[in-house]
């Protein structure tokens, strides 16, 4: 019964979200659970300041492990190539010094932020994306769905809109004798759990049918490790790329949480970068079609502090990178008001100071993919926040 808690949220059959003219959008959030290092993760090596500042943990210009071009001021973590095509085909970008408004500093409270869009922690128990989704015109008389991937949907994904759910390697395998069983025994016993039990398989079956690509059979691992974040993104891919499957998901890594032995091109981080540029690569074959039509956008809670600490890491700071892919997005570009890395520039004289308003970022993802208005933005999905203004030219015209 692993994973039944999923299989419930799944009994609700998805339906596809309707769209103007030819396009079928799609929207992808991946929560990066631990706070992360822009500065190590999009390098501004032109900065005269970096170097110094970020020490070991600062990418190289040129030499072992350097930084890969993405323009003349900014270069991307080696770990991540397949961004870094993507980036160079117009369909990735980076918008660098970006924050919620949170400011404390605390994993708990600033993923609590991040997650349900209320401008203070313990507010709600619904996230933004779910609102998001509430508001969307019915289809077919029913109301649109969004995918939850993992045993229990992220909070950004919880509220008043019913939720698909699937667990990589959680829910039993649509042949397992096990399951079978299980089947049999509810379908007589509790006809309203066999059928969540049900459902809970055919969306495992759908998730995995065809197989998943070599890469991410390899390494199998939790949604840390970079096989675990290409097989959860596998999955979603093909259940996003399906018909009558939903059109809006939610993802969320772990292991972002870099206090000790970091690395800068190589190591910790670059390992878990390797696993989100992974995820990149398997939402870009397993949408197919769809692929042209979608923006994925990766967030975290807060960045991590500009100067090394003592164990070879960073500890929490503020100011960091959020990134976005897709074939609907109007990339080539790293957006950034740049505050500058010297002491007097550093917000509380220790972290990147951020000049970018993560809600401006989501918001426009969501009034460009999904219609959402302006008022709704500012009123339901992100409550309090009329005066930020979506953020315009994401996506492609």
């Amino acid at each position: 019964m692993q994973g039944l808690s999923v299989s419930f949220a799944a009994a609700y059959a998805p339906k596809a979200l309707s769209a103007a003219g030819a396009r079928d959008p799609r929207v992808v959030v991946i929560i990066l659970r631990g706070a992360l290092d822009g500065l190590t993760a999009v390098a501004p090596i032109g900065d005269p300041d970096y170097a110094l500042l970020h020490g070991a943990l600062a990418l190289p210009a040129v030499g072992e492990h350097a930084g890969l071009p993405l323009d003349g001021f900014f270069a991307l973590n080696p770990a991540m190539p397949v961004f870094a095509r993507l980036y160079k085909e117009k369909r990735a970008l980076v918008v660098h010094a970006v924050a919620t408004n949170y400011r404390d500093r605390s994993h708990f409270d600033g993923q609590d932020v991040l997650e349900s869009g209320y401008p203070g922690p313990n507010r709600t128990d619904s996230g933004w994306l779910n609102r998001a989704i509430a508001l969307l015109p019915a289809v077919g008389g029913a109301p649109t769905r969004g995918l939850g991937v993992g045993v229990t949907a992220p909070l950004v994904m919880r509220g008043p809109a019913p939720v698909l759910g699937w667990a990589p390697q959680g829910l039993p395998n649509a042949g397992d004798a096990l399951a079978m069983r299980a089947l049999d025994l509810y379908a007589h016993r509790d006809p309203a759990l066999g059928a969540a039990l049900q459902a809970g398989l055919d969306t495992e079956k759908m998730a995995t049918q065809g197989g998943m690509s070599e890469e991410a059979k390899k390494n199998k691992g939790g949604m840390d490790s970079p096989g675990g974040m290409r097989q959860a993104a596998a999955g979603a891919a093909k259940l996003l790329a399906a018909p009558e499957g939903p059109r809006v998901a939610a993802l969320a890594f772990d292991g972002w949480d870099t206090h000790q032995n970091e690395g800068a091109g190589a190591g910790q981080l670059a390992n878990r970068l390797s696993g989100l540029d992974g995820a990149f690569e398997e939402f870009e074959k397993g949408l197919g079609e769809r692929w042209k039509d979608t923006t994925i956008v990766a967030i975290t809670e807060f960045g991590r502090t500009a100067r090394i600490n003592g164990t070879n890491g960073s500890d929490h700071g503020t100011g960091t990178v959020a990134f976005l892919a897709g074939g609907a997005v109007a990339g080539g570009r790293v957006v950034a008001n740049w505050p500058g890395l010297k002491g007097n520039q550093l917000y509380q004289g220790r972290d990147l100071a951020p000049t970018t308003d993560l809600r401006a970022l989501l918001k426009g993802v969501l009034a460009d993919q999904l219609g959402i208005s302006a008022g709704g933005l500012g009123e339901k999905v992100f409550p309090e926040s009329a005066e930020v203004a979506p953020m315009q030219g994401l996506t492609q015209a």
